[in-house]
């Protein structure tokens, strides 16, 4: 069987059909990295990525800077604040260029995709000069303070409280499995900030700055050995008052338009970056003779059928945004790359035989493929597990009835009410 090519399209872009701008503009873009990943930059090619975002931080944030400073990050914000109003078709265009040069993973994506485009539809004036000007440069990393240890997908759940005390809020509470958290310079978190409120009702956005006595941060020991994931701890930690993203009690509309851009917009770069992945497994393959056996090519063609389409639904999300976010589509999409991207750790491993069950030193060195199969297992979990976002579509897409959990045990056997 014959294994497609996974390669972007040189010059084909959506459908095979670019523009004359368009191409120039991946002229730009492919001629700009050519240019700049030289030198100490060329060393970063290829690493970062999912499980290993600890690899060469300290040049892949050089990297970024260096980037920022030749106008190449934040390409889809409208230029008034610092991006360059690119369009569907050339944020595609440099995602795939940036895969096709193996430049390194990037480390602003918090800031970028999530807290930026929030406080673009969202934020106030004051909030806009004074944050995003700095995500762009990468002068200012984020985290998200979403999950709790008592409300990981059920956000509703947040029992994290901020208390307005004068011109500021004080918080307290405990955040857990929060990506970077250690190299973040601020965190946008959602809180309870309305005593007595229950469920979705008196949560608020806080951006909070994390250099403080008031926050503490704990790693947490991955599979992978890797601590990307924290424990964040609020003692009386601060914030100012006007560091609240829309009205106070209004955090809930701000989650799920993060969420929302979490879910859809910026997996598109993400589908990019898989699909460098898919091209060095299936690489890999050849290479060892594993994709002689039919049966692992059909699945290295089956991955190869997922990420295509994984490109066009994010597509289709990002053409579908409604008033600068999108809408709870989004879902299908989170969905679809977690369980191809978990996929796409088991076939590696399937791919690599016996000796992807051995580590490549002690006492616990892993390589690329077990990083990425380790790492996988959580992308069901992360960003809203599947399950939630199973009652997002079939609530807000669908229009089904909303689940009302288990039937208690004397009504079991009855007819379940509408």
């Amino acid at each position: 069987m014959e294994i497609p090519d996974p390669q972007p399209a040189a010059d084909g872009g959506i459908g095979g059909d670019e523009s004359r701008a368009d191409r120039a503009f991946r002229r730009e873009v492919r001629g700009w990295l050519a240019a700049n990943l030289t030198g100490d930059f060329a060393d970063a090619r290829g690493l970062g990525g999912p499980g290993r975002n600890h690899e060469a931080f300290d040049i892949r944030i050089a990297w970024e800077r260096h980037m920022a400073a030749g106008g190449w990050t934040c390409i889809g914000w409208p230029e008034e604040y610092g991006g360059r109003s690119a369009s569907i078709q050339q944020q595609v265009i440099f995602h795939e260029e940036y895969a096709l040069a193996d430049a390194p993973e990037r480390v602003n994506h918090m800031g970028e995709q999530l807290l930026g485009p929030t406080l673009i539809a969202l934020g106030t004036p004051h909030q806009r000069e004074r944050f995003l000007p700095r995500v762009a440069a990468v002068e200012e990393l984020w985290c998200q303070g979403y999950s709790e240890p008592g409300a990981g997908s059920d956000l509703a759940a947040i029992a994290t409280r901020a208390e307005r005390v004068g011109d500021q809020w004080v918080i307290n509470g405990q955040k857990v499995w929060t990506s970077h958290a250690r190299d973040a310079d601020w965190c946008f978190a959602i809180v309870r900030s309305e005593p007595g409120s229950r469920r979705q009702q008196g949560l608020s956005c806080l951006l909070v700055p994390m250099d403080q006595p008031g926050v503490r941060v704990r790693p947490i020991t991955q599979l992978t050995g890797a601590s990307e994931f924290n424990e964040v701890f609020f003692d009386d930690a601060r914030t100012d008052a006007d560091n609240v993203v829309g009205a106070p009690g209004d955090g809930w509309r701000v989650a799920m338009t993060t969420l929302g851009f979490e879910r859809g917009v910026s997996m598109l770069g993400r589908q990019v970056g898989y699909e460098r992945e898919l091209r060095r497994l299936i690489d890999t393959a050849r290479a060892n003779g594993a994709a002689d056996d039919p049966l692992i090519a059909d699945r290295l063609t089956r991955a190869w059928i997922g990420v295509r389409t994984m490109r066009f639904t994010a597509l289709r999300t990002m053409a579908g945004v409604r008033d600068g976010a999108p809408g709870p589509e989004a879902s299908i999409g989170k969905i679809h790359w977690a369980r191809w991207h978990r996929g796409l750790g088991e076939l590696a491993m399937d791919v690599l035989g016996a000796g992807s069950t051995v580590a490549e030193g002690a006492p616990y060195d892993l390589d690329r493929w077990q990083n990425l199969f380790l790492f996988s297992r959580a992308d069901t979990v992360y960003a809203g597990t599947d399950e939630i976002q199973r009652d997002i579509i079939a609530e807000r897409v669908l229009g089904l009835p909303r689940d009302r959990g288990p039937l208690p045990r004397d009504r079991r056997s009855r007819p379940h009410p509408a």
